[in-house]
């Protein structure tokens, strides 16, 4: 096997690996009830973000000057990590684990496909759209197999409205997720290790994420339960999983990231049912069944050579 092959094919479990993970943060979050969706999204994302800046601070320092040049997609990059974990842990509570994590993350890849169409003129290949295909009606079967106990709000009740809103704030979820994940890869392109460019998007962003989690976060020490829950949801999931997405992105495109993350609903799916209570029909198994077509279709490499990935030299500056 090649450099250029198995260097692909690590980077694509490294996403899978980080796909799972990510898909047990609505389940570990329903162990913390008291804890506001907004807590929750501080805890995990801030203090998991300062740990990567504080991981990768060897890399952060080394890499200064080419941070401070690419200053404004670090900038960028931070504002969205900061917003993501608001909307996305907002729409798990409001519309379910399933039907938030389906939401947030499924649609990303139509996101990223968007994103990179604009920014980078990618062509999107016959294969490409057929996966994406499966992947959006696969989420659409996911999303309209409504489960039976959902997540509930502090009133233990969805109304219609809520559940409209924790879409949107999904569909927000999904945009900022591909958004940084671009950004990352963008600043990788660039010549920025792996480890600074999501250090210091990750750092800024917690430090962004400080204020919300003085204000929300009280609860996180009234139980050790709660303590625990945010111990794992900044360590395991934010922490862990991030470093080996960040590894993912040196080697593949940040739209084919997106769709492997489609794992994450699945992962969220299923957890979501054995633990919380949560049931799906068929029509959501065929869903889960459409969406793991459309990460194979995605992730298998043809024969042909792949495009190489642009030099920093050679890079257009989009944003």
């Amino acid at each position: 096997m090649s450099n250029d092959s198995s260097g692909y094919l690590l980077g694509v479990i490294a996403v899978v690996i980080a796909s799972v993970l990510w898909g047990t943060t609505g389940t570990a979050a329903t162990f913390a009830p008291d804890v506001s969706s907004l807590g929750i999204a501080a805890v995990s994302m801030g203090c998991g973000g300062l740990l990567q800046a504080i991981i990768a601070w060897r890399f952060i320092s080394r890499q200064w000057q080419q941070l401070k040049q690419h200053r404004k997609l670090v900038i960028w990059g931070a504002l969205n990590v900061a917003i993501y974990p608001l909307a996305f842990y907002s729409s798990m509570r409001l519309s379910g684990v399933t039907i938030g994590t389906v939401v947030s993350i499924g649609m990303a890849p139509v996101a990223a496909a968007i994103i990179e169409r604009l920014f980078d003129q990618h062509t999107l290949s016959t294969r490409w759209i057929i996966s994406i295909c499966l992947g959006i009606l696969g989420v659409a079967l996911l999303a309209g197999a409504k489960p039976q106990h959902a997540v509930s709000t502090d009133k233990d009740t969805l109304s219609q409205w809520y559940n409209v809103f924790g879409i949107a704030l999904g569909l927000i979820a999904a945009f900022t997720y591909a958004m940084y994940s671009w950004l990352a890869h963008r600043l990788i392109q660039r010549g920025v290790h792996s480890r600074a460019a999501m250090g210091s998007m990750f750092g800024t962003g917690g430090l962004l994420l400080l204020p919300v989690l003085l204000l929300t976060g009280a609860e996180l020490l009234h139980s050790t339960s709660n303590f625990m829950v945010g111990v794992y949801m900044a360590a395991v999931p934010m922490f862990m999983g991030y470093l080996l997405f960040g590894y993912g992105l040196r080697t593949i495109r940040a739209s084919l990231a997106t769709i492997i993350t489609l794992l994450e609903p699945v992962v969220a799916a299923i957890l979501a049912m054995w633990i919380v209570g949560e049931t799906l029909t068929w029509v959501g198994w065929t869903g889960i069944g459409l969406i793991s077509s459309c990460l194979l279709i995605a992730t298998v490499k043809r024969k042909s050579t792949p495009a190489p990935v642009p030099s920093s030299s050679n890079l257009a500056s989009n944003v």
